[in-house]
């Protein structure tokens, strides 16, 4: 029999360590292939972990409510495999959804110490990282029913406790006059009040953390944008001739997008100072083109889930990977690792019928890329025998940069880049 050592999975770079919730398994207990072993959670999500090879528990290095760091062996498995040693561990979501999406594609956002208390209910991080969050007290949250194994309250019970609790008729302050006696100043005591007919709509979790990112990126960053108008007609004629092929042999639709993520990988090769971010006075260089494409949910949030290495991708592989993202993070079914780690992120306005924006650069990238609306327009066409006025599908392209690091030359000389690879595009080009 050989050993294998089960490790506390990565979830993502901001994530360095993770509570064991529950073990599902004890010591002698026999473990199927991808058999749930334990539960985790961390600030963003609560996840089991499966393990990787049949066996027998020999050995539990931790109790639950154990806190452990990334890397660390948290069992020991006896099995017949043939290579034994150190497994790193898949996580699958226990559910379908990334409780703070927008913290883990941006910057983290300071939330209050974890308040003290006296008694002996176990709490994961992640159930107290929203109550801190929604400003919800420890005798409030110890008053919560929990329907976690042993009354322990899951992010289920909490997020309903948000929910119902924001659905609760919001009793509007008022004004309030107290008569004094003629020889003293009347007293009034100010409060929040609304004049008007207005309707007052609390935001929420998602809606305060997208707000906190987006005003910290502009403090921290001098956004600059500059804008170019490419003409992109013969991609639009390409992917009209070959949408209905590629379906078939691929099985995905062809959007826009993985085009325009094509052409800004290219960009991002010619102009490697775009692909950073900056720490104090030092300037990374990321090695790795890691490119975030903005997607809007159902609920009228965002979230930036990330395309890993889309310069080692072709065409059809960015396509895929699009496509795959972009469904998962409308159903709530992105892993922590799927949001983390851009270098570069490009924002689709288009999709929204509008020609142009200025986006605001996702912290601690340096740049972003809009594009547009393709629209169809009279241009000026320069041919050896003259100019002609012809009909064009055009498109802008709005790129913010980080003038701290970014200059106009760099940041214009990107944009008009990405531009020629778009207006380049060969209308013969095979799949």
């Amino acid at each position: 029999m050989a050993q294998f050592e089960l490790i506390m999975p990565k979830m993502g770079e901001s994530i360095t360590e993770a509570t064991i919730l529950k073990w599902m398994k004890k010591e002698g207990d026999t473990v199927k292939l991808d058999e749930a072993v334990l539960e985790i959670a961390t600030d963003k999500v609560d996840s089991e972990v499966p393990s990787p090879v049949a066996g027998i528990i020999q050995k539990l290095l931790y109790k639950e409510g154990d806190v452990v760091a990334v890397g660390k062996a948290v069992a020991v498995l006896e099995t017949d495999a043939a290579d034994a040693g150190v497994v790193r561990l898949e996580v699958k979501t226990q559910k379908a959804e990334v409780v703070k999406p927008v913290v883990s594609i941006s910057q983290p956002v300071s939330v209050n110490p974890q308040p003290a208390t006296s008694s002996d209910r176990f709490y994961s991080p992640l159930v107290l990282n929203i109550a801190r969050q929604e400003g919800i007290s420890m005798s409030e949250l110890e008053s919560l029913a929990g329907t976690g194994a042993e009354g322990r309250v899951t992010k289920k019970d909490i997020l309903s406790y948000v929910q119902n609790r924001y659905a609760q008729p919001q009793v509007q302050p008022v004004t309030k006059v107290v008569e004094q006696p003629k020889a003293e100043t009347t007293n009034v005591v100010a409060t929040k009040s609304y004049s008007g007919n207005v309707e007052v709509i609390e935001m929420d979790r998602m809606r305060r953390l997208i707000a906190d990112n987006m005003v910290k990126s502009k403090q921290t960053s001098a956004h600059v944008t500059s804008f170019v108008e490419a003409d992109v007609t013969n991609i639009v004629l390409w992917r009209n001739k070959v949408k209905k092929k590629f379906n078939d042999l691929y099985g995905e639709n062809l959007t826009f997008t993985p085009i325009f993520i094509e052409a800004v990988v290219k960009a991002l090769r010619d102009f490697p100072m775009v692909n950073a971010s900056v720490d104090g006075t030092n300037i990374i260089v990321k090695k790795d083109i890691n490119v975030g494409m903005a997607a809007a949910l159902p609920t009228g949030n965002l979230i930036v889930p990330v395309i890993k290495n889309a310069d080692l991708l072709n065409i059809v592989g960015i396509a895929k990977k699009v496509n795959d993202l972009a469904g998962r993070a409308r159903e709530g079914k992105l892993m922590p690792d799927e949001i983390d780690g851009g270098t570069y992120t490009v924002s689709n306005v288009g999709t929204f019928g509008n020609v142009m924006g200025t986006p605001v650069i996702l912290q601690p990238q340096v740049a972003i890329l809009a594009t547009g609306a393709i629209k169809k327009k009279p241009v000026v066409i320069e041919t050896e025998q003259g100019d002609t006025i012809g009909i064009r599908h055009m498109m802008f392209l709005s790129h913010s940069y980080d003038h701290r690091i970014v200059d106009g030359a760099l940041g214009g000389s990107f944009v008009r880049r990405v531009a020629d690879y778009l207006e380049q595009f060969d209308v013969n080009r095979d799949i």
